[in-house]
């Protein structure tokens, strides 16, 4: 396993961040158990979760509620002494858990009790990063950090990141911040991959900028990246967003997988493997559903890609043309 400071911060992190969303509604306790156990045997030290996960992708047949990821994990730590002080364990808070109309967003109000509540699931007397899991522009900025700057005086967190900001929102939460003398956010979790390149014209700038460590989180796409495997499970699915973009991107895929098999490598692999070779990037957030998805991940930490297999990638997948207003402007 390879590790990076976790933006300009001195705590270093695994390039792969184990996302958790997965667990419970998709995978089995007894087997995210497994995988967590996997991840951390090989490397692993940074793993992610957030105060909703355990109400995305449940099946009718085993239903789900906000928190059960987080209860997954807390039970997992109890039965692990000492596993505790050996990972970076991040959550976040933002969205609605309950129908309370203050059960969401950032206010303070919410960031107290959503802080609680994941401590009290997690089993665990503080987290190490703490994430707005999407900017709330209905809350004034020095209300967001007087709640989180509490917190971290009272030990329940250590560090602050952010997910889902647009670059002016992570340049006004870093600005406020230094106003107010504190360290301010120390990452961004933004959607980024192949098929999602947006965040090159200004979240990834943003970030270089203000020395945050760049996560991206869905680098496959909900699968779209992970070969005729998970192409057939999306089907089986029938997930109605995921079937559209599966014919949506369906030529760019073909010419996707056509490359693979060329280089001898499994579509997975490659492009987390595109993700880890972007020096703006601390790395992936991998979201195994099986112990199979997690090795494939983990073996995408030791593929190079080549700068003609690079340039390949760029032309099935074209960014927005660089940074901007370069990428749009004179």
């Amino acid at each position: 396993m390879q590790y990076l400071p976790l933006g300009r911060s001195g705590v270093k992190v695994s390039r792969l961040c184990l996302g958790t969303v997965n667990f419970g509604p998709q995978t089995p306790e007894p087997e995210a158990r497994d995988i967590l156990d996997a991840a951390v045997e090989a490397g692993v030290n940074f793993i992610d979760t957030a105060d909703t996960y355990g109400k995305f992708f449940t099946r009718p047949d085993v239903g789900g509620h906000p928190g059960w990821t987080e209860e997954i994990l807390g039970r997992w730590l109890k039965d692990r002494p000492g596993r505790r002080d050996r990972i970076v364990l991040a959550t976040k808070c933002y969205i609605e858990c309950s129908p309370d109309i203050n059960d969401r967003g950032l206010s303070a109000f919410h960031i107290r009790r959503a802080a609680e509540g994941s401590l009290r699931r997690l089993g665990v007397d503080h987290v190490d990063l703490y994430q707005m899991h999407h900017v709330d522009r209905q809350t004034p900025w020095d209300e967001v950090w007087q709640a989180l700057e509490t917190l971290i005086r009272q030990g329940k967190i250590t560090y602050v990141g952010s997910s889902n900001f647009a670059g002016w929102d992570i340049a006004t939460a870093c600005q406020i911040a230094r106003q107010r003398g504190l360290m301010s956010l120390v990452c961004e979790q933004s959607k980024y991959g192949l098929l999602c390149r947006t965040p090159e014209l200004e979240v990834l700038p943003a970030c270089r900028h203000y020395g945050l460590g760049a996560i991206a989180w869905s680098p496959l796409n909900n699968g779209l990246l992970a070969g005729i495997e998970s192409l057939d499970e999306i089907a089986r699915r029938g997930d109605e967003g995921s079937l559209k973009n599966l014919e949506r991107h369906r030529p760019k895929l073909e010419r996707y997988e056509s490359l693979c098999r060329r280089t001898g490598q499994k579509p997975a692999q490659v492009g987390l493997a595109w993700v880890l070779a972007n020096p703006d990037l601390t790395g992936p957030i991998i979201g195994p559903r099986t112990i199979e998805h997690l090795h494939d991940a983990l073996a995408a930490v030791e593929l190079r890609l080549d700068a003609q297999t690079l340039a390949e990638l760029d032309a099935i997948f074209p960014g927005p043309g660089g940074e901007a207003p370069q990428a749009y402007a004179w």
